[in-house]
């Protein structure tokens, strides 16, 4: 009987190994936060409030209306007649622990969302209103390279009930080219210089949803001047500008 060759063990390189252990690694870790991602949205689904959770929600509410009041009965701070230069304001907080009459003066603002921005004419009715939400808020003087980077990154206006976004001129010249305004830069204009059709162009802006800054606000609802994130900025609200947008 003839003896038999051995046949030769098929070789696998070292580095095709590791690179198999590796992918294994990367599946199974996937895996696991698959799974642990489904636990949390099920875990949030079945939670159920306790009765605590209402009563601690009903104070903070019943507080913030409390504070509102004080601080409408506060002096109210002119508008500057020199800065004739466009309010931005940008709502930075609020959720469960604002009252309904102060939600309801943040929406009269066109404030739906935290990180919402909108440009305002300055005036006595405005200040009072921002009075009201300053805990909410920061604002200030926008300047003319804060106005042209958030409409060219973060224009958009409503159209349907659809969110447009400004890439094509055409939409600004069908809605605003009678008043004139054709582009973009016609925009910017009427903002930057409180043009006569300013309240045109902000009316057919769709609200700026701006990003969270990685640094700049502390979660403080203390006045920017007395070293927290809230109410008048002047002119600095264009560095907080620049890390949102």
């Amino acid at each position: 009987m003839a003896e038999e060759n051995p046949q030769a063990l098929n070789y696998v390189p070292e580095v095709i190994l590791k690179k198999r252990k590796s992918s294994e690694a990367w599946a199974l870790r996937k895996k696991e936060q698959f799974q642990m991602r489904n636990f949390q949205s099920k875990k949030t689904k079945d939670y159920i409030k306790k009765p605590e959770d209402y009563v601690l929600e009903y104070r903070n509410k019943e507080v913030d209306f409390i504070r509102m009041k004080r601080r409408v009965k506060r002096k109210l701070p002119g508008v500057l007649p020199t800065k004739s230069k466009p309010l931005i304001i940008i709502r930075i907080q609020g959720k469960k622990d604002m009252h309904p009459s102060t939600r309801k003066v943040l929406y009269s603002l066109g404030l739906r969302r935290i990180f919402s921005a909108v440009f305002v004419r300055p005036s006595a009715g405005v200040m009072a209103k921002l009075q009201k939400v300053e805990p909410f808020v920061t604002y200030g003087y926008a300047n003319l390279k804060s106005i042209k980077d958030l409409i060219y990154k973060k224009g958009n206006t409503r159209i349907e009930k659809r969110t447009v976004p400004l890439t094509d001129n055409n939409i600004i010249e069908q809605e605003l080219g009678k008043f004139g305004i054709v582009c973009i830069e016609d925009m910017v204009h009427q903002i930057d210089n409180l043009g006569p059709q300013f309240e045109e162009v902000v009316k057919f802006l769709w609200p700026f949803e701006l990003n969270k800054p990685a640094e700049g606000l502390r979660g403080s609802k203390t006045l920017f001047k007395d070293g927290g994130d809230t109410g008048n900025r002047e002119d600095l609200i264009n560095e907080l500008i620049n890390k949102m947008n």
